[in-house]
């Protein structure tokens, strides 16, 4: 049996044998005990689950100094990164312990029995139930709030599906230490056994993906990884839902007036948001649409400057570090394609290193090659005539996570305009911001048209857990035989009764 081992980053040498790959019986088994614990699980109701997230968060803040020290050994991301990271993570645990207390997330809704234009009703009261034991695929770049801990297991707890995870290969011993410290905060938490399962191991992941038990996945990582799990899920005899996070550009569109307003803020500003670690966000902003002329000279030479400024970087995997470079080196050779700027050669050789580069074309003879993520510390500035060849640039942008409108103060014409060509691409538009990181809270969505997602609901912000839920409609039900929150007398939660939205206390 194959051995998984964690490696360091920074040497790219192995460091120690977290676990031995997972068999297949071993699969079924955690499959299997995912599916036993489901009716446990949703039987805790909302407080106890509630309950069971806050525990699970306090238990991991607990570890805080032992998790952060081996994330850091891991995947050289940085105490500071990984310190914000566990607490995002304790953060989104604790706020699906709120969605369940508050409970609109239900939607109950009843329609008592009565007569309507179109003749007679019967009573009929919907509510969404879990969907049944969730795979989820842990992200190589968030070792904490995109895996083991993170936002689809949270949400997937708090739907009342137990989880099955595979952990990422770039992170197996942080992946095993949370988890460990999960399973015994869970079980005094009065949890049923195989609430939590973890998987090591590519076929592992195969075989969970294929197994029976398993009512949808959950997956961030790249386009490819996101087909072949798609490709698996396809071949099912009873193919379940997928949610997957995949790839995005984030452009980023500076519009004259903003340039000339504040060019070099802006340009510092953007190299600080690719570079962040190590360019290795899905927010990214790979594309930089900056004016030609005087105002988008300050824009371009200030990112340029930055460039030089800033120092090697250590990237995840060995092949990550593969695909930076040739893909990197690939995009500078395309036709009208130049490389305007790099960061500073690494002092030693050895580990995952990557420079950081900025890239340089026009707008009007930039090849669709430019459009693609590359994951990693680099970006493309594109230099646009008018607002014409600009929204033509914008035509050829794949659908991404997020676009960025830098404007000037008061300025709303052209970014009306670019607001209205970037919206069918984006899941999220910001203005005067940087895209790379995403706050977790009731608004927020984090996905996008194809390939940056495939799904309305995403794994970040409070609608994470309708993923994860499918109605059930219950007709002529006796009182006695309903959920608590579909019986006629309950005011926990927001109802909408025949037709009308009823709010606790109202």
């Amino acid at each position: 049996m194959t051995d998984v081992v964690s490696t360091d980053p920074r040497t790219g040498r192995a460091v120690e044998v977290v676990a031995a790959e997972t068999s297949p019986r071993e699969v079924a088994a955690l499959c299997e005990a995912a599916l036993a614990a489901a009716p446990a699980l949703e039987d805790m109701g909302r407080e106890r689950r509630a309950a069971l997230l806050e525990t699970l968060a306090d238990a991991l803040e607990a570890r805080r100094e032992d998790v952060v020290a081996i994330a850091d050994r891991e995947t050289a991301l940085g105490a500071g990164r990984l310190n914000g990271e566990l607490t995002r993570t304790g953060y989104q645990l604790r706020l699906f312990a709120q969605v369940l207390r508050e409970g609109s997330y239900l939607e109950a809704t009843i329609d008592h029995a009565g007569e309507t234009p179109m003749g007679p009703r019967p009573d009929l009261r919907r509510l969404l139930v879990p969907i049944g034991p969730v795979a989820v695929f842990g992200a190589s770049n968030f070792p904490l709030a995109f895996s083991v801990p993170g936002g689809d297991t949270a949400s997937a707890l708090a739907a009342g599906c137990p989880v099955v995870v595979k952990a990422h290969g770039a992170h197996p011993a942080t992946s095993q230490l949370v988890f460990d410290v999960m399973v015994e905060a869970a079980r005094g938490s009065g949890a049923p056994e195989g609430a939590l399962g973890l998987v090591h191991g590519l076929q592992a992941g195969a075989d969970l993906v294929s197994h029976p038990a398993v009512r949808a996945v959950g997956f961030t990582g790249s386009v490819g990884g996101g087909k072949a799990l798609l490709r698996l899920i396809e071949q099912r005899p009873d193919p379940v839902p997928f949610f997957g996070e995949l790839s995005s550009l984030n452009p980023v569109v500076v519009t004259p007036a903003a340039a000339a307003e504040r060019g070099e803020e802006i340009g510092r500003g953007t190299v600080a948001s690719f570079t962040l670690g190590a360019g290795q966000f899905c927010t990214k902003p790979g594309l930089v649409l900056v004016p030609s002329g005087a105002a988008g000279d300050v824009v371009v030479e200030a990112m340029a400057a930055a460039t030089r400024e800033a120092p090697a970087q250590v990237l995840l995997t060995a092949g990550i570090a593969e695909s930076f470079g040739r893909t990197s080196s690939e995009l500078a050779q395309l036709p009208g394609v130049s490389e305007l700027a790099r960061g500073a050669e690494p002092e030693q050789r050895g580990g995952f290193t990557a420079v950081p580069v900025l890239l340089s074309a026009r707008a009007s003879s930039m090849p669709v090659e430019l459009t693609e993520e590359c994951f990693g510390p680099v970006s493309a500035v594109v230099r646009y005539d008018g607002e014409e060849e600009l929204l033509a640039a914008l035509a050829q942008a794949p659908s991404s996570l997020t676009a960025t409108v830098q404007r000037g103060a008061g300025e709303t014409d052209l970014p009306g305009a670019v607001v209205r060509a970037l919206r069918p691409l984006a899941g999220r538009v910001l203005f005067d911001a940087y895209p790379t990181g995403v706050a977790v809270s009731w608004a927020q969505h984090h996905g996008g048209p194809w390939p940056s997602t495939n799904s309305q609901h995403t794994s970040v912000g409070t609608s994470a857990i309708r993923r994860f839920l499918r109605p059930v409609v219950f007709q002529g039900a006796p009182q006695e035989l309903l959920p608590a929150e579909l019986t006629d007398g309950f005011t926990g939660i927001p109802r909408r009764v025949d037709g009308v939205l009823r709010t606790p206390g109202a």
